[in-house]
């Protein structure tokens, strides 16, 4: 979901315009424009809504734990982006998923557009152990 769209460098103009009450439902991570507008809504209204989409696409979402990452598109403060997060878990976890790995930044950024999505991927033991190993980059390091 986007508040603000992005303004690449090649265009020197944002992509979309949104008004101070809108924002964009099902935004691509390049800046596209969404599948629709609509009134700005709460973090849990927005949650509600992207939640409700990727359990649907989930095969079992009662059946263990899983990863929640909340990705910033780069003019998101990170406190949004947690306020974001705490609404995902909860509505995730009342549809049986326990969030055991979680991840919240602006890791995937749409230059300045202001905005989060939400990925969420089941874990068994081998992807856990994989999620869990040493990690030494430039952006991250745990």
């Amino acid at each position: 979901m986007a508040l603000t769209s992005c303004t690449p460098p090649a265009k020197g103009s944002p992509l979309f315009e949104l008004g101070d009450d809108e924002m964009e439902m099902g935004v691509g991570i390049h800046g596209e424009p969404g599948r629709r507008r609509v009134k700005l809504g709460s973090a849990d209204e927005i949650a509600d809504e992207m939640t409700a989409a990727i359990a649907g696409d989930l095969g079992n979402p009662g059946a263990g734990e899983a990863l929640l990452l909340v990705n910033g598109f780069g003019g998101t403060p990170l406190l949004e982006l947690y306020l974001m997060y705490n609404a995902a878990r909860r509505l995730l976890e009342k549809r049986g998923l326990r969030i055991a790995r979680s991840l919240v930044g602006s890791l995937v950024t749409s230059l300045d557009m202001a905005g989060c999505s939400i990925t969420v991927s089941q874990l068994d033991p081998e992807t856990t152990a994989l999620w869990d190993q040493p990690v030494h980059t430039a952006a991250l390091r745990w």
